[in-house]
């Protein structure tokens, strides 16, 4: 699942609004605003800057995908709550689901009674076709889910795996079902903009410019019908923009990284204004080098691990918005806490000094004058990276910096380019760097992406797909392929033991804060939206979720 980072860019003069009625050439451009059955409009915004006209729901380059619309268009087979990964998936277009005992084969039921939004019919073919289709083109297939046979059976469609798939259930019960009346004659998928949606969800597209969307509720819904009547989607030019929309009322539903988000939106309108900002499985964190450098020795990471302050990044770096990891594990909590192994169950982190002294000290290291020397004798010194005008990211540097000059590490806090840093970090050229890991429905996903050793490559070589720390372990290649492997509980839980394990022991990366799933919104007009006590599903408009949210919307009294 792509993560959800906050950044806050430059902010910008107010003044750079956007240019209402701009001109597009857009099909959709001249059509009307009319709402649907269920009255009442809902205003989401994001600062994405001006948008092409692109509705192909698996382009995650698309203007659907950056503001979020595709989810009120496209649905899944069932809907996965990521704050809440222990959850069973809702059934969506999927009446109900079964794998085999092995997980090499998942028959899917389609739900009768459904209709696109031309009228016909969905049934098990168009299932059949929306994963055969991820099959034959791998760009659209984003999870990279290894299918090979899609078969019709009825009204079930069948699915056969070469290996099991239970780590990859959330990825294929999400995947977007397309018609296959309108999708079997486009020549090439991967770059189709789809400029006249036809899907199952309860809204459909009204009208596009480069500045914004309109989406209008349709009749024949299968669900019961959203009292929503009409989505207005705005595409900001920037925070700043997008912040003063929030704050004004303009804007009801975003998520945007919003420095003193109590002074600048909440407190306009502490009865309506809102801000909720869950975790999932994701996490962000200090990736270190394993391989070459001062944080090829485990003392060290271990040290500085115990030096970072992270509830200082969740306040300072994260605006208080993405909570700090509380786990040595790297688990997010309360989200991952029945994945946590009995050891670790009651374990926190905190800073702790003296403690991060004496390990060094124990493993030979030396201060000399405040300055801290390896064992060999060599001055620690430390450079932190990350790219220029990321601020939350060089901010949580700074603050680890801090933490390390505590040892007497020399750290310095460098910037690149984007694409200087990107292409550093999957070669394996860095000290340290804050970067995002992967989240799923399981911890599996975010310890595959920092310990999978079938993406160990050698400094200089690129490891996009993970491990870019080049830690090496024996132990974590044989845990990640046992979990991916197991067909029961009691397996998945001692190969996920052992990645823990290694997480805590070894420290081959150090986690820092959520990788969050929130959002900004006004009960003003709309009450109904996931909170804490009805964390029903992210509140994050971007979501797949988002869809779930809508439905759930009634109108204030």
């Amino acid at each position: 699942m792509t993560p959800a980072r906050i950044r806050s860019s430059a902010l910008l003069a107010i003044s750079a609004m956007l240019l209402a009625g701009a001109c597009t050439s857009s099909p959709n451009a001249g059509r009307g605003t009319a709402k649907g059955p269920g009255g009442g409009v809902l205003t989401i915004g994001m600062p994405s800057g001006p948008q092409s006209e692109n509705h192909n729901p698996f382009l995650n380059t698309s203007a659907g995908a950056a503001l979020g619309y595709r989810h009120m268009m496209y649905e899944p087979l069932a809907m996965v709550n990521p704050i809440r990964p222990a959850e069973k998936p809702k059934p969506w277009l999927a009446q109900k689901w079964e794998w085999s005992a092995d997980y090499k084969t998942l028959s899917l039921t389609a739900r009768p009674g459904v209709t696109w939004s031309d009228g016909k019919p969905f049934t098990a073919e168009d299932i059949a076709f929306s994963f055969d289709l991820v099959k034959r083109h791998p760009s659209l297939n984003g999870s990279a889910v290894p299918y090979d046979s899609v078969k019709v059976q009825g009204d079930s469609v069948v699915l056969g795996f070469e290996t099991p798939q239970f780590v990859n259930e959330a990825n294929i019960l999400s995947l977007f079902q397309v018609p296959k009346h309108i999708w079997q004659e486009i020549e090439d998928p991967e770059t189709w903009t789809n400029p006249k949606p036809v899907a199952t969800g309860p809204y459909t597209l009204d009208r596009f410019t480069p500045q914004g969307v309109t989406l209008k509720q349709r009749e024949g819904y299968w669900k019961e019908a959203p009292e929503v009547g009409e989505l207005r989607y705005t595409s900001y030019n920037d925070n700043t923009a997008a912040t003063t929309a929030l704050a004004n009322g303009t804007l009801q539903w975003s998520f945007v990284s919003v420095p003193n988000i109590d002074k600048v939106y909440t407190s306009k309108d502490p009865a309506h204004h809102k801000a909720w900002f869950p975790s999932g499985l994701g996490i962000h964190g200090l990736w270190i080098n394993t391989e070459r450098g001062p944080f090829k020795d485990r003392a060290l990471r271990r040290a500085v691990n115990l030096v970072v302050d992270r509830q200082l990044i969740h306040q300072q770096g994260q605006y208080g918005l993405a909570p700090a990891v509380e786990s040595p594990t790297g688990i997010m909590l309360p989200a991952g806490e029945p994945f946590l192994a009995p050891q670790y169950k009651n374990a926190r982190l905190k800073v702790d000094v003296p403690a991060a002294r004496r390990i060094l000290k124990e493993a030979g290291y030396s201060l000399r004058d405040g300055a801290l020397h390896d064992p060999g004798g060599e001055r620690v010194e430390i450079t932190l990276t990350d790219p220029a005008g990321w601020a939350d990211y060089l901010a949580d540097l700074d603050i680890i910096k801090a933490g390390m000059e505590k040892l007497g590490i020399k750290a310095a806090v460098r910037t690149q380019t984007v694409e200087a840093w990107t292409e550093a970090f999957n070669n394996g050229e860095f000290d340290g760097t804050m970067h995002w890991t992967n989240g799923g429905s399981t911890p599996y996903d975010m310890y595959k992406n920092i310990l999978d050793q079938e993406q160990l490559q050698a400094i200089g070589k690129p490891a996009a797909g993970g491990n870019q720390g080049r830690f090496t372990s024996a132990a974590a290649g044989r845990a990640i392929t046992a979990y991916a492997a197991a067909t029961g509980d009691d397996a998945r839980a001692e190969a996920l033991g052992t990645l823990q394990k290694i997480m805590v022991e070894e420290v081959p990366m150090i986690p820092t804060h959520a990788n969050a799933l929130g959002a900004e919104y006004s009960t003003k007009q709309w009450t109904g939206w996931p909170d804490e006590a009805d964390p029903y599903a992210p509140p994050q408009p971007t979501q797949a979720n988002s869809l779930d949210v809508v439905l759930h919307l009634r109108a204030a009294s």
